[in-house]
């Protein structure tokens, strides 16, 4: 390459699809809700992929993706456009419409309605939502992927066409993003000979789509097979030699950069370096260490991305010493620098945040300005760093200020944790002994009935909440308007039967979020909102320092709550590793540290609702699974911290005191051992999409505890039938022993309305009466 002039330029593999103001959530549930027609959705799509499409490239990114936006998962759209559509939802082939995507994603009950003009024909339908679980290691769900027998693929959504279009004609000529085929197999329910068997006919719509760009001008393609940074056995690495051999060789003109991320390459380097592909992007915030590697074995013809800057993450990037260690790699070879992932997972523009403490602020860089940094980060190794010397001493004192505020450290939480012993982690007799305890306690009838704990946080709540934040609305009368919806769930939990209560959390504003606000150590955000699946968007605490509990958190509102009624009232928590993989998360100590810290944190709470009077606490740990490692053999190590972190939460409760827990969509057979070694009296568990199929696990494990497999899917509106919920109980005690199971929703019923959570509770709870009389 003598004599040759490097280059460096800016990609962004991803950009948030929610909007700066979460407008794609205000569409989503306006058309929803039947207030907006499809074309009016599709219109407010358009000018938000535009607006996304014209502010990256003002930023500085020189490559600009396409079909990053979804309007609820990018692999259900992957579904969509290869024809995966499962025989319940009616379809008939051709395009996929609109209330097809939407029933799979969120189930439908009712008239179909199709904004088809004239003529159309509309039809009873009743179908619950596609199974949903976690996008990797992340909180980012997806539906998964379901193959029929002699399962047939056509192109049935030409998105990724139409929308490259879109971009051109605003003068945006943009890279294309499809997930690959071979993870998009490896998510589906399939084994490596089905995965075999489909793989020339998803290999046909994908070369159709890749010879449908290139006709319109796609020079390059992002095509995503994050599962190479997962454990791969020979079949798998034969089916992507297979699947890319195909694609270079029949539809050549697509320069494909083969896209990983959330981890290093690994064992599996080889395999991508010997893939016919143009280019191959790494993430090197998640595996610094496999660049040197990279370097060595990646020809020269090899475009190389370097996913420089953390794209899950809110923290600002030393760019000093980024320009550092990349401008020998920029001096050898052209290169691309980029985020480690999509941006997907940042809030969308720190600039939003005028309330924030303004030191924090500094440590921050959100999506807007990861791109900025790559801008910067690309001029410095072209033009040399004396051409953007004040951006780079900015970044270096910011990050500084960071590293040694006296705000981050406390020793006096250091001081807890170094006095902690491991007594303090273990109940005081086992399962069996906490049993008879707890049931003389309790005096509850077989297949107790409970719910999860929120209930729907209707707009009237939601106005409150927003009138008190402005002011607007004084502290005490906000507080009689907490204590009216309170009184009156309470009640209403009453009249239908339920057995044990919750007060519904009104107060909340989020699971996470309610805590965090009271712990030390955190800061937030007014907009840095996250999108989580289609109009759910979560609001990521930042921990920045360590933690502890001032006083009290929730114990006011549970002995308010309970003092309205006989029946127990269940004390609501949210666990320490779910706090912490639900936060933007320090990186300056171990996450182990971090997440100790919160378990001493929220012990504290538990001791007081148990002396406050509480007989059941729920320590929710929705996000246990979600935290694992993508390798294997690096699980016995989280889970050792993540179990011991929840103990030490919950053990310091007298024996009669059960302790509930609960976790969302998760493939639970892997880990069912570190399940049982957290030692709850009682979990809950999201089985209603799967149709108690992850029970399997529990009852090959002879998990001796109690257990409440939802019998209902709360992320759809659908209202399921009595016979469908006793139909799942059914299937229940097919693989449990009766006197194990509670009765009880998927997960909390904030986001739901209440006419739908009233009819299902309704059901369920005769569902369990059903269930007791066949007993």
């Amino acid at each position: 390459m003598t004599g040759e002039v490097m280059t460096v330029s800016v990609a962004t593999l991803g950009f948030p699809r929610i909007g700066p103001r979460r407008e794609l959530k205000t569409a989503l549930e306006r058309h929803w809700s039947g207030k907006a027609s499809g074309a009016e959705l599709l219109d407010v799509a358009a000018t938000l992929r535009g607006k996304a499409w014209a502010m990256q490239k003002a930023l500085g990114a020189d490559i600009v993706p396409s079909n990053d936006f979804s309007f609820y998962d990018h692999v259900l759209d992957t579904s969509a456009m290869v024809g995966a559509i499962p025989a319940a939802y009616g379809w008939q082939g051709g395009t996929v419409d609109l209330d097809t995507y939407f029933a799979m994603a969120r189930g439908a009950q009712g008239e179909a309605h199709h904004d088809c003009g004239a003529g159309c024909t509309h039809k009873a339908i009743d179908v619950p939502a596609a199974e949903m679980t976690k996008w990797f290691d992340t909180n980012y769900h997806y539906l998964v992927p379901e193959f029929s027998g002699g399962q047939r693929f056509a192109l049935s959504s030409t998105k990724v066409i139409d929308e490259y279009l879109e971009a051109k004609a605003q003068g945006v000529v943009t890279r294309p993003v499809l997930l690959g085929p071979v993870t998009f197999l490896k998510l589906g329910k399939v084994d490596a000979a089905q995965r075999a068997a489909l793989l020339p006919g998803l290999l046909a719509v994908y070369l159709e789509v890749l010879s449908r760009l290139a006709a319109a001008g796609a020079g390059w393609v992002q095509i995503d097979e994050p599962c190479l940074v997962l454990d791969l056995d020979d079949a798998d690495r034969a089916l992507l030699t297979e699947a890319y051999a195909v694609l270079a060789a029949q539809a050549p003109a697509a320069k494909l950069m083969l896209t990983t991320y959330f981890g290093g390459l690994g064992d599996n380097l080889a395999t991508a370096l010997s893939l016919p592909v143009a280019g191959l992007h790494l993430d090197l915030v998640r595996a610094p260490g496999q660049l040197d590697l990279v370097l060595s074995r990646a020809p020269a013809s090899l475009l190389l991305s370097l996913g420089i800057i953390d794209g899950r993450n809110v923290w600002r990037a030393d760019l000093e010493n980024l320009a550092r260690r990349l401008a020998p790699v920029a001096a050898q070879r052209d290169i691309v620098v980029a985020p480690s992932c999509s941006l997907l997972h940042c809030p969308v523009d720190l600039a939003q945040e005028t309330a924030i403490d303004p030191e924090i602020a500094r440590w921050l860089a959100f999506a807007v300005q990861k791109i900025e940094e790559l801008s910067v980060l690309a001029r410095a190794l072209n033009e040399g760093r004396d051409a953007v010397a004040d951006q780079l001493a900015a970044s270096t004192e910011a990050a500084e200020a960071r590293r040694t505020s006296p705000r981050i450290h406390d020793p006096a939480v250091a001081a807890r944790l170094a006095a902690a012993t491991p007594a303090m982690a273990r109940r005081r007799s086992d399962f069996a002994a906490r049993r008879g305890l707890q049931a003389e306690a309790l005096g509850l009838p077989a297949f107790p009935t409970t719910t999860i704990g929120s209930f729907p946080q209707t707009e009237a709540v939601r106005k409150a909440r927003a009138a008190h934040g402005k002011g607007a609305l004084s502290d005490a009368d906000y507080d009689d308007f907490l204590r009216a919806e309170t009184a009156r769930t309470v009640s209403w939990q009453e009249q239908i039967g339920l057995d044990v209560l919750v007060h519904g959390e009104f107060e909340r504003n989020d699971m996470v979020q309610y805590f965090g606000e009271q712990l030390s150590g955190f800061v937030f955000t007014k907009h840095g909102w996250v999108q989580s699946y289609g109009s759910r968007c979560v609001r990521p605490p930042i921990l920045f320092g360590d933690v502890s509990r001032p006083q009290a958190m929730t114990v006011g509102w549970w002995r308010y709550a309970q003092g309205l009624t006989q029946r127990p009232m269940k004390g609501m928590l949210t666990g320490p590793v779910t706090i912490l993989n639900w936060s933007f998360v320090r990186d300056d100590i171990s996450r182990e540290l971090a997440c100790r810290q919160l378990a001493l944190a929220i012990r504290d709470e538990v001791a007081d609702l148990e002396q406050a009077g509480a007989r059941i606490i729920q320590i929710d740990e929705a996000a246990l699974r979600e935290g694992l490692p993508l390798r294997r053999g690096d699980w016995q190590g989280y889970l050792d911290w993540a179990v011991e972190s929840f103990r030490l939460t919950a053990s310091g409760v007298a024996d009669a005191t059960q302790i509930h827990t609960h976790m969302c969509y998760s493939e639970f057979n892997d880990i069912i051992a570190a399940i049982g070694a957290m030692d709850a009296d009682v979990i809950s568990i999201e089985t209603a999409r799967s149709k108690m199929e992850l029970l399997g696990a529990f009852a090959d494990y002879r998990y001796p505890a109690e257990i409440g497999p939802g019998v209902y899917d709360i992320h759809s509106p659908r209202v399921p039938p009595v016979e469908e919920m006793l139909a799942l109980l059914d299937a229940a005690r097919a693989r449990l022993s009766p006197d194990q199971l509670w009765v009880n929703p998927d997960c909390g019923l904030k986001t739901r309305k209440w006419p739908e959570t009233e009819a299902a509770l309704i059901n369920m709870v005769a569902a369990a009466q059903a269930a007791r009389a066949q007993a």
